[in-house]
């Protein structure tokens, strides 16, 4: 059971290790871009690819969709970024039980955005739980877990990706230990819990009056989406990528002013150090690197960047 990229990993590695994989449930096709063409989720393309026998239920109340799980009785259930909270009565089902995927270090960032909050609160580590659900979202004991650092450079993106790998090898790891005999599920403890939510589209308002360590870690950690933004002159400028600098801000600017510019670099002040614009988006413009960017759009020094916490001038 899963929907997006991150399941893909997991999916792959299972039919590469020859499991049984008696059905894929994922979410329904969704109208996306600006052409609004039905489009259906990567873990159906996947299945699709390797002829498995796929389902998609609108709601986790479709009654069709419990009923094909009864009649199936499977050993064991997979789920990752499914996107559906699953109800006592399905995760009854299975003859051994329902393991979860999930892309932290549990208890720690329960909830759908893990990955997002790790990169953005500037975690040094991070990875990948396995465990038993129960009707709790993301509370169920843990079989095994794994750890990778969160290098400078990552963005959400490239963490998501080292993640959907490791959470692939997990998933086999804990099969293997079912199998064997050999896991002990040990309880979370709730005391040491961190939640996440479910991000949307206005989440990635950038708020000049943050540190600019604290602005590139969220820069980093909303690339590619919901995609960090900011306003100049009413128009919305997306930004995928920036650093923190070392460059006075001689002349204590207000956060989000311009305070240096050149042909290649833009500088913007926060509340702390200048930030280093690296690359970015106009409205209906492309991705570009600063220096291209900069070669086509006039930006004065003095202009101000407005978002989450600062109003227009």
């Amino acid at each position: 059971m899963g929907t997006s990229d991150f399941a893909v990993f997991s999916l792959k590695k299972l039919i590469q290790e020859n499991y049984d994989i008696s059905l894929v449930a994922t979410q329904p096709d969704r109208k996306k871009g600006r052409g609004k063409k039905l489009l259906p989720p990567p873990v159906k393309i996947a299945a699709l690819q390797a002829n498995l026998n796929i389902i998609q239920p609108e709601t986790i109340a479709d009654t069709k969709f419990e009923e094909t799980i009864k009649r199936l009785a499977p050993d064991i259930l997979i789920v990752t970024s499914f996107g559906h909270i699953l109800k006592k009565s399905i995760l009854e089902i299975p003859l051994i039980g329902a393991v979860n995927i999930h892309a932290s270090l549990l208890p720690k960032y329960r909830g759908p955005s893990p990955i997002h909050s790790a990169i953005i609160n500037r975690e040094k580590e991070t990875g990948v739980t396995t465990m038993f659900m129960d009707e709790g979202v993301d509370t169920g004991d843990v079989i095994h877990s794994a750890k990778i650092p969160i290098e400078p450079e990552d963005t959400a993106s490239t963490l998501h990706d080292k993640l959907g790998l490791l959470g692939a090898s997990l998933v086999i790891k804990t099969l293997q230990g079912i199998e064997k005999k050999s896991i002990t599920p040990q309880p979370q403890n709730n005391s040491e819990a961190t939640y996440t939510r479910l991000l949307k589209k206005k989440d990635g308002a950038i708020n000049w009056n943050n540190s600019a360590q604290a602005i590139e870690a969220f820069i980093k950690g909303m690339n590619p989406w919901p995609c960090a933004f900011t306003y100049l002159n009413g128009k919305r400028f997306k930004i995928f990528n920036a650093k923190t600098t070392d460059y006075p801000n001689s002349k204590q600017a207000s956060p989000g002013t311009v305070i240096y510019k050149t042909a290649s670099e833009l500088l913007v002040a926060t509340k702390s150090l200048p930030l280093s614009i690296l690359k970015i988006q106009a409205e209906s413009g492309k991705r570009l690197k600063i220096k291209n960017f900069l070669s086509g759009y006039s930006i004065s020094e003095g202009a101000i960047f407005y978002g989450a916490s600062n109003n227009a001038p």
